[in-house]
């Protein structure tokens, strides 16, 4: 994990459940700083805008973190997310697709889809999420600023 990151806040829906629970516990074994936003029940209905802003209210006061949505689809969480000023997110399949949204866009929060997924290929794309810098050159800068 990048050292540069003080804290991943990670939240799923019912839906998310299993994936979510599967990626705290890989991401604690790495040894990251993980806190588990919830919910952590599948049976328990809850809506994603909800469990999406428990994850940008904990990095708007942590700048320095990072955050994994989790939803069936992965979209849904994915819009809630860009709501918030400070969040830039992308819905990410393939790990190559998470290296290259960190390199070109600075993205801070990775939506995943539980329904589509596989456990070792989210786990994948987490990982490049969290090592990938983010290329600082003039231009990007300017775009993230003009977004913001």
């Amino acid at each position: 994990m990048n050292n540069e990151i003080s804290k991943i806040y990670i939240s799923a829906d019912h839906r998310g459940v299993g994936l979510k629970l599967y990626l705290v516990e890989m991401l604690n074994a790495m040894g990251c700083s993980v806190e588990n936003l919830g919910t952590d029940d599948p049976r328990t209905m809850v809506d994603f805008p909800e469990i999406t802003k428990r994850v940008t209210d904990k990095m708007f006061d942590d700048p320095c973190s990072r955050g994994i949505v989790v939803c069936g689809v992965g979209a849904g969480v994915q819009i809630a997310a860009n709501r918030f000023r400070h969040i830039r997110a992308t819905r990410v399949e393939r790990p190559e697709q998470a290296r290259e949204d960190r390199f070109h866009d600075d993205i801070n929060v990775i939506a995943l889809s539980a329904d589509e997924i596989d456990p070792e290929v989210a786990l994948l794309c987490v990982q490049e999420f969290l090592e990938a810098p983010f290329e600082a050159i003039e231009r990007r800068i300017r775009r993230i600023k003009m977004i913001s």
